[in-house]
């Protein structure tokens, strides 16, 4: 995936994942009710600070906080950007 968005500093651009559509059960969860993803892939990094390189890279699947970054719409498509530091796990 291309973005022409190159965060500054310490920021990372998440694109968050899918909210899920359906439970466990197979019971389908409506737009309404859906939880807030917390999971999302690397998109674009930042430099980092002059005595903290970043330890997160393009296309690494990461958990952050419910409630963390700052949603932004670029060519339709939704993204977070957020400070490095609320990444709180790399999956691998």
């Amino acid at each position: 995936m291309k973005c022409n968005i190159k965060p500054l500093a310490d920021r990372v651009l998440v694109k968050p994942a899918e909210a899920e559509h359906k439970t466990a059960g197979g019971i389908i969860i409506p737009d309404t009710a859906k939880e807030k993803p917390q999971k999302g892939t690397v998109i674009a990094v930042g430099a980092g600070k002059k005595d903290e390189p970043m330890t997160v890279k393009v296309n690494d699947v990461v958990l952050y906080g419910k409630y963390s970054g700052t949603e932004i719409q670029y060519d339709g498509e939704t993204y977070l950007i957020m400070k490095e530091s609320d990444i709180y796990a790399v999956i691998s």
